[in-house]
């Protein structure tokens, strides 16, 4: 684990959904517990919930597949606003994941939220994630 809690979290979930695990522990932070509220949201996951180890507390996400050969319903999840490098769109900039058919996470004024959403708010933020 490095100083990137999203970036831990992001190769996380990829690393999870290529062996095909069920769950996978990420690094508790507020912002990486938000982009994991809304992968729920969207149905990209299943499930988000906290997990106590004595007095260590971390988030656990629930990965979901499909069909009898589980394929997963996140195939890349890719950091693009990185600590070296902050990439911080308007509302009519804001790119599209994987030409709209991806999701983009934003961490915007109005709390962190899809692409989609932040268009339709007319709000602008920094570019955290893509995840198709």
């Amino acid at each position: 684990m490095g100083n990137d809690a999203i970036g831990d979290m992001t190769t996380a979930i990829r690393n999870a959904s290529l062996r095909k695990a069920r769950t996978v522990r990420i690094p508790s932070t507020s912002t990486t517990i938000k982009i994991g509220r809304v992968l729920v949201e969207e149905g990209f996951l299943g499930n988000l919930r906290e997990h106590r180890q004595g007095t260590n507390r971390f988030p656990v996400l629930t990965l979901k597949y499909r069909g009898r050969a589980r394929k997963a319903h996140i195939t890349t999840c890719r950091r693009i606003s990185r600590p070296g490098l902050r990439v911080y769109p308007g509302y009519k900039d804001i790119p599209e994941a994987l030409g709209g058919t991806g999701t983009a996470i934003l961490s915007t004024p109005g709390g962190t939220m899809t692409d989609r959403d932040a268009r339709q708010k007319r709000i602008g933020g920094e570019v955290l994630c893509y995840v198709w």
